[in-house]
């Protein structure tokens, strides 16, 4: 009974020593499978990114410098005259008003800005074009929601822009009455449809819950453009301590007249019968 238990810890002894030699066959300085390539491999990968970063080819740094041009303020062309000419820079602002056709909308002054493709955006450093519009709540003048006011004729730089005169609004990325400032009708060229702002329609874009924009003129019972289709090209304010025109307090007899609108509105809401 003796030798058989001293035979059977003899035999596991030689087992563990078996396993101790298999352990120790390769020390931890030796490697195994395609270890050169691998090495090789990270290797280039490193070197590829530190190049690129170098070089600025990163996509999140093309990201962020397309996020700080589009962000970047702008300074708006100041109208000393209250007349829009051809290379002023300026914002295409829908006015806010009472919006009784829908529900849910996005209030205050919407401003029209460039809206870059989301995939795109994290994809490229520049602005992709053509590329969509949105409306979003802002008066801060910054590249996206900044325009240059260009001609047909490209001798026309300085001119007043008239009324009826056909015109492009570039991304920086005669007129008988004064504009600037003043609610217009922009019309498409092609389908002569007007610019409306859909507050009631949301987009979720690149930069948050905004508004759609399309070309659509809406029409009222006296055939009037309603105030989805009314735009100011507001341009910039010469107050230093003021970036834009609408940071001006408006007149008390304004303020009076949009608060008379804005109860008469909620009366026809409520009781379509009021007058």
């Amino acid at each position: 009974m003796a030798t058989s238990t001293l035979t059977g810890q003899v035999q596991e002894g030689g087992q563990a020593r078996e396993r101790r030699m298999a352990q120790n066959l390769y020390s931890p300085r030796v490697r195994l499978g395609n270890w050169n390539e691998d090495i090789y491999l990270e290797e280039e990968l490193m070197k590829d990114f530190l190049e690129k970063r170098e070089k600025g080819q990163l996509l999140i740094q093309r990201n962020r410098r397309l996020k700080e041009n589009l962000l970047r303020p702008m300074q708006l062309s100041i109208s000393e005259d209250g007349y829009v000419h051809c290379g002023d820079k300026v914002m295409l602002v829908n006015s806010d008003y009472p919006e009784t056709e829908a529900h849910l909308v996005l209030g205050g002054d919407l401003s029209l800005c460039m809206t870059p493709d989301e995939i795109q955006a994290h994809l490229s450093d520049e602005l992709e074009v053509p590329c969509g519009l949105s409306a979003a709540q802002t008066k801060i003048p910054v590249g996206r929601n900044t325009f240059i006011i260009l001609s047909e004729d490209r001798n026309a730089m300085g001119q007043v822009l008239r009324y009826g005169q056909n015109f492009c609004l570039a991304i920086t990325g005669g007129f008988e009455g004064k504009m600037a400032n003043a609610k217009v009708i922009i019309n498409h060229c092609h389908t002569n449809r007007g610019l409306a702002a859909h507050r009631h329609l949301f987009l979720s874009t690149y930069f948050g819950k905004e508004a759609e924009v399309a070309a659509h003129t809406h029409l009222d019972s006296h055939r009037v453009e309603k105030p989805r289709n009314h735009w100011m090209l507001v341009t910039g304010n010469p107050r230093k301590d003021l970036s834009t025109m609408l940071d001006l307090p408006k007149p008390p007899a304004e303020d009076s007249r949009a608060l008379e609108q804005a109860t008469k509105a909620l009366e026809q809401a409520v009781d379509p019968g009021v007058q």
